[in-house]
């Protein structure tokens, strides 16, 4: 087995994107494995389930695990479920490890896993079927001895970060992508369209096809994460009105719905009822709407969001039970979300995004232009959102409605955590606007 061929194998199970970890003596199944030290960007690379908290009675061991959809490849491309794997984020340090992996898997390569030698590496590759592929080199192994040879690898944290197109390692993948874009941009209006499975060009007629547009000029079909990506970058795009005001828009982070309080004690339509308003169009029809930011009273609503549970001078979770509050004046939760339901959220965003404004023409058939400037982010964490969200950069901006209050009374859901594009950079380590018209 040599690195060629490892990289087939991963092409083969629509991996585009592997990580690699470079292991030392006391990585193994019973030390478990860091992948993670300082930061915790590396949990959005993996597609993983919900986060759960996990609670000891000494509390340097609030935990929070996700399972995850991991298989172990043989030199033959067998895979081999594992069925125990979980990442574990310690939010106090903050680390993540890795765990799990042997226990319950009958063709897990224990012995070199368990062998106290520097040298071995531990391969991820991440597939478009959301299923994390392991594969673990002796030190001594080809492999091993080709990988260390490579140069400029990109990191995600403490992980080496391999792009693989037609079987072939992408160094550059920021370039690459910027090039990419550039040829989008050259084309002016697009007509919209969505590329389905089976590489189906279809015309596009909704709301949401200014993304769709993008992601059939990009090669890129839909998938089960939340976000499109191209070589590990997470593309999204965002309208604008005018293609050079790249600062004016808001956009969407995630809308996760309420896991505690009124909400999810007694239902959406109690809640609506209790916190909403009459439509002022439609007598029968209650709305929730309003920036919601935090430590002020939203005036529609009365309520106030806050955060329980996070200690901002260290930038660390330091109750795992805590979360986002929306309360109102005299206490009561109207609706809350734990830090488990958005670190599962936030799992979603990738490490690295670009952000890509678009104009829309409908006349005479819906059309989409991609401006020369886009917003490049590379370094998330979990943090960074925190933080965002103490300050009012990300504000909490509902369009719930209820309809038929009278009887037959039905719920429209559609909690949104949103921010302005000018302060995207709050969301990134590093952040770069790049135009197009200066790359050559």
């Amino acid at each position: 087995m040599n690195l060629k061929n490892l990289l087939k194998l991963y092409s083969d199970r629509n991996c585009e994107t592997v990580y690699v970890k470079r292991m030392v003596k006391n990585n193994n199944s019973k030390q478990q494995i860091y992948v993670a030290q300082g930061d915790t960007q590396i949990l959005n690379v993996f597609p993983l389930n919900d986060f759960k908290a996990v609670l000891n009675n000494n509390a340097k061991k609030e935990t929070f695990h996700a399972t995850c959809n991991f298989f172990w490849l043989d030199d033959e491309g067998n895979k081999s479920l594992a069925p125990s794997a979980k990442f574990i984020l310690y939010p106090k340090y903050p680390e993540v490890r890795f765990s799990g992996f042997i226990q319950g898997c009958k063709n897990a390569p224990s012995e070199i896993l368990n062998t106290a030698v520097d040298g071995r590496f531990l391969f991820f590759g991440v597939s478009k079927n959301n299923e994390i592929f392991g594969y673990v080199t002796r030190a001594e192994s080809e492999i091993a001895n080709e990988f260390s040879k490579l140069k400029n690898i990109p990191m995600i944290g403490i992980l080496y970060s391999l792009a693989i197109q037609a079987q072939k390692i992408v160094i550059d993948t920021k370039g690459q992508l910027i090039q990419k874009l550039k040829e989008i941009y050259s084309k002016g209006w697009i007509d919209s369209k969505q590329l389905k499975p089976g590489f189906i060009l279809a015309a596009c007629n909704e709301s949401r096809c200014g993304g769709l547009t993008l992601e059939a000029e990009l090669g890129i079909i839909q998938n089960g994460r939340s976000e499109p990506d191209y070589l590990g970058w997470e593309i999204k795009q965002f309208g604008v009105r005018k293609l050079h005001l790249i600062n004016s828009s808001r956009i969407t982070l995630m809308t996760p719905e309420p896991d505690g309080g009124l909400y999810k004690d007694k239902g959406g339509i109690d809640f609506v009822r209790k916190y909403g308003y009459v439509s002022p169009k439609n007598i029968e029809r209650m709305d929730f709407t309003g920036y919601h930011k935090c430590n002020q009273i939203q005036n529609k609503s009365g309520l106030t969001l806050s955060i329980d549970g996070y200690n901002f001078l260290n930038n660390k979770i330091d109750n795992a039970n805590g979360g986002i509050y929306l309360s109102d004046k005299n206490g009561n939760i109207a609706a809350s979300w734990s830090f488990s339901k958005m670190l599962s959220h936030w799992n979603r965003k990738h490490a690295k995004a670009t952000y890509v404004p678009s104009l829309l023409n409908t006349i005479p058939n819906r059309q989409y232009q991609y401006s020369n400037k886009v917003i490049m982010g590379e370094g998330t964490d979990f943090s960074f959102f925190i933080d965002s969200v103490a300050s009012g950069k990300i504000f909490y901006d509902p369009g719930i409605h209820i309809d038929n209050i009278f009887k037959d009374t039905t719920l429209k859901p559609r909690s949104q955590f949103r921010i302005s594009s000018k302060h995207i950079h709050e969301l990134y380590s590093s952040i770069e606007i790049v135009d197009l018209n200066q790359v050559y």
